[in-house]
């Protein structure tokens, strides 16, 4: 029962979720200061500092890191 309930909210979020959007409408979401990152300076400065500390590329296997030396 609270599986059907659960598929039931879920596809009720999925068909009334999606709006149509009017031109006028899409240039308020376009704005630079909605992107993901809209600074790519500022974004690629984080991504050193989170390679740095931790260690981790997204998809690479380069080792060290913790002290930001490199």
């Amino acid at each position: 029962m609270a599986r059907r309930l659960s598929v039931l909210v879920v596809a009720a979020g999925i068909a009334f979720g999606c709006a149509p959007l009017k031109p006028w409408e899409r240039e308020v979401l376009a704005r630079p200061d909605m992107a993901w990152d809209p600074d790519p300076l500022e974004a690629a400065h984080r991504s050193h500092i989170f390679f740095s500390k931790e260690a981790a590329l997204a998809g690479g296997g380069a080792g060290g890191g913790g002290c930001g030396c490199n």
